[in-house]
């Protein structure tokens, strides 16, 4: 059974959610605000997390910062109420997987879970290729996750490290964005495109040091990896 962490302070929404999504072979644990939350992901294991965003004593966004520093890879979904665009802004920054406003159909939620968690089965398949890849000047470790480049050591997320696995792949090549998005991200929406704008600035900034590696942007269009020889 997949195992969710559901923080939500509203005690009939939550309920409903819980039974719903438990339906559909998920293990759900319900914490009613964000303290509790945190406590909860210290002493369990879990594949996922479902934050609300507005919650009474730590809120959403600072929840999923203090997640992220006991467990980097976990995926994460925000809910939220507000459609404020500084929202969506915080939620792309912390690395957030999707972000449901509210209201919306439960079904839809559970679909995105299975998507992302499907995703997420899918990048551990990096394990079983070849161990480092030559990028310019950079070596690119993908069973530690890892950019090395002379004395220097870039950590990498598992999306990191895929977009960097998928454009080495089609190095050289004019990508359409919306292969890359279902690519890595699983759709093509709206969030899942500035989720991507966010990860591709990343990347720039781990191989700024090699003037022959290039992330080229085509507006409308897509983006090419290019590596001069």
């Amino acid at each position: 059974m997949k195992k969710v962490l559901l923080a939500e302070d509203d005690f009939d929404f939550a309920s409903v959610l819980k039974q719903y999504i438990e339906l559909y072979d998920y293990d759900v644990t319900w914490a009613e605000n964000g303290e509790e939350a945190l406590t909860v992901f210290q002493s369990a294991t879990f594949d996922i997390c479902v934050f609300d965003v507005m919650m009474p004593k730590m809120d959403g966004f600072t929840l999923a910062e203090k997640i992220i520093t006991i467990n980097p890879e976990i995926p994460f979904v925000f809910l939220t109420a507000r459609k404020l665009k500084e929202d969506k802004i915080i939620g792309l920054k912390l690395g957030a997987d999707d972000y449901i406003v509210k209201p919306f159909e439960v079904e839809e939620l559970v679909l995105r879970l299975n998507n992302i968690l499907k995703r997420s089965r899918q990048k551990q398949s990096l394990s079983s290729e070849i161990d480092e890849l030559q990028i310019g000047s950079y070596l690119f470790d993908t069973k530690r996750l890892c950019l090395k480049s002379n004395s220097k050591i870039q950590q990498l997320t598992e999306k990191e490290a895929s977009l960097i696995h998928f454009f080495y792949n089609h190095k050289n090549q004019m990508i359409k964005r919306e292969q890359i998005l279902k690519a890595i991200w699983g759709t093509d929406d709206f969030f899942s495109g500035r989720s991507m704008d966010v990860y591709i600035s990343k990347i720039r900034k781990y191989f700024k040091d090699d003037s022959r590696i290039n992330i080229e942007s085509v507006r409308n269009i897509g983006l090419e990896f290019k590596i001069i020889n």
